[in-house]
């Protein structure tokens, strides 16, 4: 097989796996916060036993280490809102509503990169209004909150993801985020006070949860980062960018097969959704140029996996 169609279908397998992430947020039933928590833990312990992570870090400049752990509160928060409409909605909700990171993306990065705004982008931003309404209107009343708290996830997507590409080329993408999921970890552990919650803020999961977090941890997080990585060296930004949008999608119809939520749903909201897919879609081909084979902007440190370019 060429190494280009073989690096397409790894890339495919890596998003078929992030969006596993929307299913198991649902199906572990710890609240978003002790779940977020013992992912972040989990992934940050996997990665301090690695020695290149060591040595990024004491190679790294204290500055640029304080850069990263700025940005790990925003991964944190990003992950903590995400779970938390799954929990409030549903998984087709929450990979619905992180489809919206690109769009949000394409508005704050020109204020962030500090680069000259494309009015094209704007398109994007404008051709979504629509599905959002549509998705609102399809989903039942209480679960409208879920949409609030997604749309907020998302975001926070495009805020970190737009940080970190103008900090991407400085350090290893395993240091980088070590140092932002640590950081995001001590961050949640301080929140967690702040924050209301019954009983003890973070219990030990049962054998169920337990189970279901490791395989969000490793087989969600670590395997689709370290596939990515051999893959990406033999893709555009363009091509990845393409896969990687189809995140939502792979999640949306996870979610109908082993949740059953179209049952939850009407027709209005898969009409939103295909509109929302559409102005996702529109952007990268809007605003293709040439560029340079990609890398992951960091491992799993967002449902939404963007490239850097």
């Amino acid at each position: 097989m060429q190494s280009v169609t073989k690096a397409r279908w790894q890339i495919h397998f890596c998003v078929l796996l992030w969006g596993f992430t929307a299913i198991l947020g649902k199906l572990i039933t710890l609240p978003a916060l002790p779940l977020v928590w013992w992912r972040m833990l989990l992934v940050t312990t996997a990665l301090l036993l690695m020695p290149k992570v060591w040595r990024g870090l004491k190679a790294m400049p204290m500055r640029l280490r304080l850069a990263y752990a700025g940005i790990g509160v925003l991964v944190s928060l990003h992950w903590l809102t995400f779970y938390a409409a799954i929990k409030l909605a549903n998984a087709s909700v929450g990979a619905t509503c992180i489809a919206l990171g690109p769009v949000f993306l394409s508005l704050v990065e020109p204020w962030i990169a500090k680069r000259k705004f494309d009015p094209r982008e704007l398109l994007i931003g404008v051709a979504v209004v629509p599905g959002v309404a549509m998705v609102v209107g399809g989903v039942p009343v209480e679960m409208r909150a879920g949409i609030a708290v997604g749309t907020l996830s998302a975001l926070l997507v495009a805020l970190f993801s737009s940080f970190n590409k103008r900090l991407v080329e400085h350090a290893d993408p395993l240091t980088v985020t070590c140092i932002e999921l640590g950081t995001g970890t001590l961050f949640l552990t301080l929140l967690a006070p702040l924050l209301p919650h019954a009983g003890a803020a973070f219990v030990l999961p049962s054998l169920h949860d337990a189970t279901l977090l490791l395989l969000l941890s490793f087989g969600c997080t670590l395997l689709p980062f370290a596939l990515a990585l051999v893959a990406l060296r033999h893709m555009s930004a363009f091509g990845t960018q393409m896969v990687t949008n189809l995140e939502p999608v792979y999640a949306i119809v996870l979610a109908i097969v082993l949740l059953g939520e179209q049952r939850e749903l009407d027709s209005w909201f898969y009409a939103g959704v295909a509109v929302i897919l559409c102005a996702v879609f529109m952007h990268p081909l809007l605003t293709r140029r040439r560029a340079k084979p990609s890398q992951p902007e960091l491992l799993g440190t967002a449902e939404s996996h963007s490239v850097v370019e």
